[in-house]
């Protein structure tokens, strides 16, 4: 299949069933998401310090997966030739989406609510993008580096304000529940514009036309993708219709088992633990498991420092973090690299200092 010319419209194209099911994916993986970040609200679970950077890293790459096929979709809808009514149509149920999302975040959370989410991002980087189908191929590349990289090269104290926050340049991030800023999120669209055109390019298209199953699973995951949007307009909702009822009659934060770690030094030591074993398992073995454990030490001493000395051993949850705790926080990883002879590199792939050892 070739790559239509600009500004002529071709036929439609097949739909491809595989950006569905990586959609579909994504979306279950908001749902076991918000699902954890529930029962942790909800005072059902506790503190886990393993969890807490998996399910970090786990919203990093919800956030890149469904800003980066919006830029997928925008090429197979658009890229031979602008179809205005359709996408007018398809902005106007998303920025719709996004006022409901608004509204009732802010009804739940008051201050903290949703501002410049998901839904409102992928509304205004649609819009940004339109000049971007059919740019020309090396501009698109430079412009989504540009975007990705610069919030990790420059920030400024004026963009933590809520007005400017949205842009990304902030140095703490501000109370939100949800916060896609332009810097570096737009990047991920203009990556999705340039790969899906790539392959078209390169006359890829009928192979991953051919990526398909008639499994029941398949299936489900491509039903689930059509349907996204509607699945992340009324998951929340749904599930904590039931939760909320059964957290008010269980009261689980006040006949939860206490802590063990009762004391600083416990708290270090229980979280040190759960540091070692984390980084181990990601790091994978090597042919010397005492180098393996120096550098595990290493790292995760270096992470105990910050943590205590910043007060984050005691946090129970990481919506609890202050703005300043939680800059503190996401950079561990980044501050801790060096300490290690052979550190983790758990920015690989994006760039992104957000995590926890």
């Amino acid at each position: 299949m070739v790559y239509a010319q600009p500004g002529t419209l071709s036929q439609p194209r097949p739909r491809y069933l595989i950006i569905d099911v990586v959609r579909g994916l994504a979306i279950i993986g908001v749902v076991i998401y918000h699902f954890v970040w529930d029962l942790r609200f909800l005072q059902f679970t506790g503190p886990d310090a393993t969890l807490d950077v998996i399910w970090l890293w786990l919203a990093r790459v919800l956030q890149v997966t469904f800003l980066s096929l919006t830029g997928v979709s925008l090429v197979l809808a658009h890229g031979a030739g602008m179809r205005w009514p359709a996408f007018w149509k398809r902005f106007s149920i998303i920025a719709a989406a996004a006022l409901f999302v608004s509204i009732g975040t802010y009804i739940a959370f008051q201050e903290g609510f949703v501002y410049f989410g998901i839904l409102h991002a992928i509304a205004l980087f649609s819009l940004m993008a339109v000049p971007f189908l059919r740019a020309p191929l090396w501009l698109v590349i430079g412009v989504a580096i540009i975007f990705m990289s610069v919030p990790f090269i420059w920030q400024n104290e004026m963009f933590n304000a809520r007005a400017l926050s949205w842009i990304g340049f902030w140095t703490a991030p501000p109370y939100t529940q949800d916060l896609q800023p332009i810097f570096p999120g737009f990047g991920y669209t203009l990556a999705g514009i340039a790969v899906m055109r790539i392959i078209l390019l390169a006359g890829w298209s009928e192979r991953l036309e051919r990526l398909k199953h008639t499994g029941r699973t398949y299936r489900g995951l491509v039903l689930a993708g059509r349907w996204s949007l509607v699945i992340y307009l009324v998951h929340q909702p749904i599930m904590l219709s039931v939760l909320v009822p059964l957290a008010n009659w269980l009261q689980p934060g006040q006949t939860a088992i206490a802590p063990v770690a009762q004391t600083r030094a416990e708290q270090r030591a229980v979280f040190y633990g759960s540091c070692v074993q984390f980084y181990k398992s990601s790091q994978g073995e090597s042919d010397d498991p005492v180098a393996d454990q120096i550098r595990a030490d290493d790292y995760c001493s270096c992470a105990a420092d910050i943590m205590d000395e910043n007060d984050l051993l005691g946090v129970t949850r990481v919506e609890d973090l202050t703005p300043q705790q939680s800059t503190i926080y996401s950079a561990i990883p980044v501050l801790c690299q060096a300490m290690a002879a052979e550190p983790l590199d758990l920015t690989a792939g994006e760039g992104d200092a957000s995590g926890e050892p």
